[in-house]
Formats: C-alpha cells, sequence, structure tokens
C-alpha cells in the first residue's frame, strides 16, 4: 500500500490544528475509492511557536499515533525551514504541502490524488483564482512581484501559485539535493522541473486565527526569492555604475574646457552639491544590492543547519 505524507507548517496556530485535522479526515473519509489504496499520514512542523500549538500536536498524536507525528524546533526558524524540515523527514510515496488555516482546501486533495496517479504527472499544485477578500495594496504588490521576477529570472513561477501540492517520490528527492540554506520553495518547485499541473479555487478566508505574515515580512520574502532567483540586480547595479562613470567623465571635459576657453570658475555650488548627494546615494544603493547577495554568500558559507529540532514524534 502507497502512503501520502502531508506536511503541515506551523507557528501559533493552536485554534486551527484541530479544525483543520478533523476537516481533512472528513474529506478522506467521503472519498474511500480514491484514498482505498492509500494510507495516509500527518507530519506537523512546530516552528518554534509560543502558544499551545504544541500541546495540540501532542493531544492529537496520542489520540491517532498510527497517523500523526510532529517535529518541534527550538526556536522560530521560519516557513521555509518547516518546510524543508517536513521534505526532509516525510516518507510518504507521495508528499503534499499544505497550510493548517485550511486556505488550502483539503476538498482537492482526492482529484490532487487522482491526477497523480494516471502518471502523467508529477506534481499537482494548485492556484487561487483571485485575490477576493484581500486588501488591494497587498494585491499590488504581490501582481508587481511576479510581474518582476518573472521577468529577470530564468525560472517562471506561477503568480497565484500556492505551495499546497503533491508531489512524487521522485521530485521530493530531487528537491532534497538542493543543499541551499537560503530557500525559496515556490522557485525551487519549478526549478527542479518535472511535469506539473495546477487546479484552481476561490480564495478562502482562514478556518480560525489570524495570518502571522506582515506587510514588510512579505516584502522582505519577495526581495528574497528575488535574490534567491535572479543575478539582475547585480546587472543593474553595473549598468548604473558604469552609466555615471561615464556621465562624470564628460562633465570632466566641459569642466576643463570651459575653463580654459572663459578662464572662470563654474558657479552653482547649490546644485553641486545637490548632484553629489544624489550620485553617493546611486552608489549607496548599489552597494546595498551587492552586500545583499555577499550576505546570502555569508549564511551559505556558514554551513549552520536549517532548523533545530528539540522534539520529535
Amino acid at each position: 500500500m502507497k502512503t501520502m505524507s502531508l506536511i503541515v507548517p506551523c507557528y501559533n496556530e493552536e485554534p486551527t490544528i484541530e479544525i483543520f485535522f478533523n476537516t481533512v479526515e472528513k474529506v478522506i473519509s467521503a472519498h474511500p475509492t480514491e484514498f482505498a489504496a492509500i494510507h495516509h499520514e500527518y507530519l506537523f512542523i512546530n516552528d518554534g511557536s509560543s502558544d499551545g500549538t504544541l500541546k495540540e500536536f501532542r493531544k492529537l498524536q496520542a489520540a491517532h499515533p498510527d497517523i500523526v507525528h510532529y517535529i518541534s524546533f527550538s526556536r522560530n526558524f521560519g516557513k521555509e525551514a518547516g518546510l524543508a524540515a517536513g521534505l526532509q523527514h516525510a516518507h510518504g510515496d507521495y508528499v503534499a504541502v499544505m497550510d493548517v488555516d485550511l486556505q488550502d482546501p483539503p476538498e482537492l486533495l482526492p482529484e490532487m490524488l487522482t491526477t497523480i496517479e494516471t502518471g502523467d504527472y508529477d506534481c499537482v499544485g494548485t492556484m487561487r483564482e483571485d485575490r477576493k477578500g484581500e486588501p488591494a495594496i497587498r494585491s499590488f504588490f504581490s501582481r508587481s512581484f511576479y510581474a518582476v521576477i518573472n521577468k529577470i529570472s530564468k525560472v517562471q513561477i506561477i503568480p497565484n501559485a500556492r505551495d499546497y501540492r503533491l508531489m512524487t517520490r521522485q521530485m521530493v528527492d530531487a528537491i532534497l539535493e538542493l543543499p541551499e540554506y537560503n530557500r525559496f520553495s515556490k522557485g525551487i518547485f519549478n526549478w527542479v522541473g518535472f511535469r506539473t499541473t495546477y487546479l484552481k479555487f476561490e480564495n478562502a478566508p482562514r478556518s480560525a486565527g489570524e495570518t502571522h505574515w506582515s506587510f514588510w515580512q512579505l516584502f522582505n520574502y519577495s526581495i528574497e526569492a528575488i535574490v534567491d532567483f535572479s543575478d539582475v540586480p547585480l546587472k543593474i547595479a553595473t549598468f548604473i555604475g558604469g552609466l555615471f562613470a561615464a556621465i562624470s567623465v564628460v562633465s570632466m571635459i566641459v569642466v576643463i574646457i570651459r575653463k580654459i576657453l572663459f578662464g572662470n570658475s563654474v558657479g552653482g555650488w547649490a546644485s553641486m552639491v545637490s548632484i553629489l548627494l544624489f550620485t553617493g546615494g546611486i552608489q549607496l544603493f548599489c552597494m546595498g544590492i551587492i552586500g545583499n547577495y555577499l550576505g546570502k554568500v555569508y549564511l551559505e558559507t556558514k554551513h549552520r543547519p536549517q532548523y533545530i529540532v528539540q522534539e520529535q514524534k
């Protein structure tokens, strides 16, 4: 009998865990044909939660020791670390990644399983048809992010695609061969290739609790994604530096010719100071881009673990 592992990263999700588990169990029970030859198991990841998330895991595991497992980190390492831990510890023939807040509809699982068992695909992903219920400003920046990264990266990221997907063991093993510390899973899923199809669904509100992603966190996450999957910002910094170097040479020639022909110094100290401040700002901007990449290299060379497990069952 084949096994399907459900990876569920959690951070301060105490109110949603039992609701999630019961909902998924109802979906599986309602589709005995699709899941007749499939043994399913849950792998919950506690990403350093400060509420009762771990207690909920322990309670579920004690009640369902044959299908519920969990890993608890020593502190909060971030969602990407949670996904990495789940993929590394999941042993199923099929591996699914899901959010515990039920914004990833479990009702799609039977169709995802049926589709992947045809052998035509190695991955069945999901994507939202729209972004209803989301603040307009967040939707705008989300669209802008996908437009930018797909312009400058060789790896195409599907707009509105979710981490929610079902993958074969072969694809999961390929992902595990990527040892990088800085991870952007949506990009990694696409980078490894494999035959992938997407199911669409309507955006749904959380089942309970509140989102832990602030606008600033999402913005930083998008910057990390761009740095991880494109070197175009470095090329932009090089271009800007070359452009201003050329402008400065032309300006020096103009100043020298003016001095020779008219014998007077150049006036306009205020404008000169403004230009110096502007060029200084551009230089700092370019140095910031380079520093971001150097920071990523620095983190990679440390070879620190992506997470530390404190408790596991």
